[in-house]
């Protein structure tokens, strides 16, 4: 079985892609990869120090701007402040909160963060993308049920996981939603599952002590972050079906090669992924 690899990748000279939580983990993994095959990048980052770092490593050649995803004033500030055209758009940020937090704007902090503030951003740019959207999902949306009443948990009871999940089943939602609605405008979405990737997700505990044991069992299950960007990097740059869902091919979507794998019948759901966009226009105040 032959394995789609960096290699495959096609140079991405003169191509310029935004990827947003490219300062650690899977994001600069992803981020060095595409200016590796040539790509000018966009680094939207709430650490601006380590972003410009990053882009003295990498040429110079690149953007950085200030970004926090959990400010809606500040993603309107950062999509103002981003010009010129961008090929390819990876919403790659994401957060686990430790508690039940809310955003400036009043929103819980996890949705807040891994989908309200994705969906402005990527909402304000639109008209400069040219090629492709890409939504990091995750397979922790199988586990979960879009609660589109109390999506804040505002009257229920909070948890890390079932927060979290729920956030990466409104971006499989929102993926599906903006499909829908750039069809015929030349944009392609794809949506990915980058499997277990060891990275800072895993210190959302709060207990020292949990977490190294959560990163002792994780380290033989999990992979690098560069063997995860690959995920990344197949759904940004290879012919795909449109709206596919990329993930490992190995057992459980833990670890493996980029291959297009299946999602929960709720992420399939086009009545539901409407009635989050409503949501999400809504609350965000961005359409597209």
């Amino acid at each position: 079985m032959t394995h789609w690899t960096l290699a495959d990748m096609p140079d991405q000279t003169g191509k310029r892609w935004l990827i947003t939580g490219a300062t650690n983990g899977l994001g600069e993994a992803t981020a060095r990869a595409a200016a590796g095959a040539g790509a000018t990048l966009v680094l939207p980052a709430r650490r601006v120090d380590r972003a410009e770092e990053l882009n003295r490593e990498w040429g110079g050649r690149h953007e950085v701007v200030h970004l926090d995803l959990a400010s809606l004033q500040s993603v309107r500030d950062a999509a103002a402040a981003i010009s010129g055209d961008i090929d390819v758009l990876v919403n790659n940020a994401g957060m686990v909160a430790r508690h039940r937090e809310e955003t400036v704007d009043g929103f819980e902090k996890t949705l807040g963060t891994n989908f309200l503030g994705p969906f402005a951003l990527t909402n304000l740019l639109l008209p400069q993308v040219r090629e492709r959207v890409v939504i990091l999902g995750s397979d922790a949306h199988l586990s979960a049920h879009f609660d589109h009443e109390d999506p804040h948990f505002r009257n229920r009871r909070w948890g890390i996981f079932p927060s979290y999940g729920e956030s990466k089943l409104a971006d499989m939602l929102w993926g599906l939603g903006l499909s829908k609605r750039l069809r015929g405008r030349g944009i392609g979405v794809q949506l990915v599952h980058p499997g277990w990737v060891l990275s800072n997700l895993q210190s959302a505990v709060g207990n020292p002590r949990v977490e190294k044991v959560i990163t002792t069992i994780s380290r033989p299950i999990a992979q690098s972050a560069e063997k995860s960007a690959l995920c990344t990097l197949f759904a940004a740059t290879a012919d795909l079906p449109e709206c596919s869902y990329v993930g490992p091919d190995g057992l459980r979507a833990l670890r493996g090669w980029p291959s297009l794998i299946g999602r929960s019948a709720e992420a399939s759901d086009m009545r539901g992924a409407d009635r989050l966009w409503e949501m999400g226009v809504r609350e965000a105040g961005t359409d597209v």
